[in-house]
């Protein structure tokens, strides 16, 4: 489907989405917003598609909601009434992906500023990656505004102290790339010039291994966080035992007894 804010392209099982408003600093508009869900459906929905990439246009990679697009009781984040559905009653998600309900891995490649809600995609996606023109920030404070979901996430990210420093000092400090993979909060930083082709080679290093097992193994991880260890661990055998009943599963040892690549069929 044509899109306004981004771009949505699929080359082989990897689908990448460029957020596309470089004159508002790929704030999030509520047009925006509907339009970035949509290319997350699409991305899910399509048996084509194993690997998705996040990333941006210009010097920025999402400076968070476009507040000259939303109004300011902050009611409207996107153009259904106001707690109409199940959505609005939840912590507001805005551009974030659907990363508790999607099974595909998401690689986030950080082009520039990145504050506010850009720093959803720092803290929800599965694989980060950074142009070392990138800084990170959280503006909430500066405009007057209590820092929600955002910081809280970025909490369960960085160390206690850096977090709130961050959330703190609000727009007049910036967090550069290299001091966010100090702390883990990126995984690699790349020359700015190499950031997508980067991101293509880690989707296709992802998409080389089999990818229903990846996706168990995603959700493994991500739904583990959020119990107990020994619950985690019986949700994390769950999941291997349902991927053990897929051609994949048998193709994979076959492929190692044969000394040849895995021909993967996603079933």
């Amino acid at each position: 489907m044509p899109f306004d804010t981004i771009e949505y392209t699929v080359e082989g099982h990897t689908a990448t989405i460029v957020m596309n408003r470089p004159q508002a600093l790929n704030a999030l508009s509520p047009h925006m917003i509907g339009e970035l869900r949509a290319a997350y459906a699409e991305a899910e929905g399509d048996d084509k598609v194993w690997t998705l990439i996040v990333t941006a246009t210009g010097r920025a990679f999402c400076t968070g909601a476009d507040v000259k697009e939303i109004p300011g009781d902050g009611k409207v984040l996107n153009e259904r009434p106001y707690l109409s559905t199940y959505e609005q009653w939840e912590a507001p998600q805005e551009g974030t992906p659907p990363f508790r309900s999607m099974t595909k891995p998401i690689i986030v490649a950080v082009n520039g500023l990145c504050g506010g809600a850009g720093l959803d995609w720092v803290t929800t996606g599965d694989i980060v990656i950074a142009s070392e023109r990138a800084t990170f920030f959280d503006p909430h404070v500066s405009i007057g505004l209590v820092s929600g979901r955002e910081i809280v996430r970025v909490a369960r990210v960085l160390p206690r102290s850096v977090a709130l420093r961050m959330a703190l000092t609000g727009k007049h400090e910036r967090m550069s790339a290299q001091r966010a993979y100090e702390l883990g909060m990126v995984t690699e930083v790349v020359p700015h010039e190499r950031l997508l082709e980067r991101a293509r080679e880690l989707a296709d290093l992802v998409n080389s291994n089999a990818p229903l097992a990846v996706r168990g193994t995603r959700l493994a991880i991500i739904k583990g966080l959020d119990v107990p260890m020994h619950e985690a661990e019986m949700l994390a055998e769950s999941f291997r035992e349902r991927v053990t009943r897929t051609e994949d599963a048998l193709e994979g040892p076959l492929a190692f007894v044969e000394k040849r690549a895995p021909n993967w069929q996603c079933r």
